[in-house]
């Protein structure tokens, strides 16, 4: 669904739920990826009808927000005239205040509107590739959250300058997260854990006879290294990682950055955890711990190479809040 810093399955290991009493899981393929519901109800059917439910939703979502869908919101968008208010749905429309909000909390380095700058770093294979100045020019020209105009009252979007190429995989997966679990809310299914490809995860209310739903943070490069134990509830967590060899492009001086593994982030919804884990790896450490200071609640964990971003030596900085016992690494 996106063109984003690639968010591995292997960035969360989950414990042993086995223990837990009446504990169902069920999974569905969605946006590129396995959607999973983990349910502590006595009823098993009752409880799949309700993640049926919440599968249906979060498809419903996929097909307002993947720019593979001829028709979607996302879509229209990118191939909008200037000038010309673009009618969206409300779950686009939440995406992009979102979006808007995230990237104005951290000075721009999270910016949903960022594929010319991608194309003009890599290759169609992923691979790194250096622009001509006149392709980069271009696409810094097509590039910022400041070529979007939202109007609330009519839910539309204005292009001041087009094309404009908007990828809402950043934080899409982390919102139809939040939708799912609204949705399970709706049928008083309480106690669960949902996540998207183990990189977006939420908690709702714990299970009984547990402080919270227990979730590990492991190393990318070392899946036996477990950095975090969190027994999660009514709090989401979400992780981005980066392939060997693949590029990163800081929207701010449109550039590739060096230096990061991984990064995650906790955050009240999977939403603003999704868009913050992305965004925490483009900031620099400094910017992230000032970011989870002056947010409430925000927690951030960076997974960094040595100052040069060529040696092999790596180094774990975590910022914000985090519990004792939380941190094992």
């Amino acid at each position: 669904m996106a063109d984003k810093p690639k968010k591995p399955e292997t960035l969360f290991v989950q414990s042993d739920w086995a223990s837990l009493p009446n504990v169902h899981r069920f999974s569905h393929q969605a946006m590129a990826t396995t959607f999973e519901i983990i349910v502590q109800d006595a009823d098993k059917l009752y409880a799949q009808q309700a993640a049926e439910a919440a599968f249906d939703e979060v498809d419903r979502i996929e097909t307002e927000l993947s720019r593979y869908v001829e028709n979607s919101d996302v879509t229209r968008i990118n191939h909008a005239p200037a000038q010309q208010p673009v009618p969206l749905g409300l779950d686009t429309f939440e995406c992009l205040k979102i979006s808007a909000e995230i990237h104005a909390r951290t000075g721009g380095a999270f910016d949903v509107t960022i594929g010319f700058l991608l194309d003009c770093w890599l290759n169609k294979d992923r691979t790194p590739r250096t622009p001509l100045a006149e392709e980069l020019e271009y696409a810094r020209r097509h590039t910022g959250m400041h070529l979007l105009y939202l109007d609330e009252a009519g839910h539309t979007v204005t292009l001041a300058e087009s094309p404009v190429r908007v990828d809402l995989g950043g934080v899409g997966k982390g919102y139809g997260v939040d939708r799912m679990a609204a949705l399970l809310r709706e049928w008083s299914v309480d106690r669960a854990l949902i996540h998207g490809g183990f990189s977006s995860v939420l908690a709702l209310d714990a299970p009984e006879g547990a402080r919270g739903w227990p979730v590990t943070l492991s190393d990318p490069s070392d899946r036996r290294r477990t950095l975090v134990h969190l027994a999660l509830r009514g709090v989401a967590v979400s992780g981005s990682g980066v392939e060997k060899g693949r590029h990163i492009i800081d929207p701010r001086p449109a550039r590739p950055i060096e230096g990061k593994v991984a990064a995650w982030s906790v955050a009240s919804d999977a939403a603003r955890a999704d868009a913050l884990s992305t965004a925490f790896m483009i900031m620099a450490p400094g910017e992230v711990e000032t970011y989870c200071t002056e947010h409430t609640g925000v927690r951030g964990l960076l997974i960094v190479q040595d100052e040069t971003g060529k040696g092999t030596a790596e180094h774990i900085i975590s910022a914000g809040p985090w519990q004792d016992g939380e941190l094992v690494y």
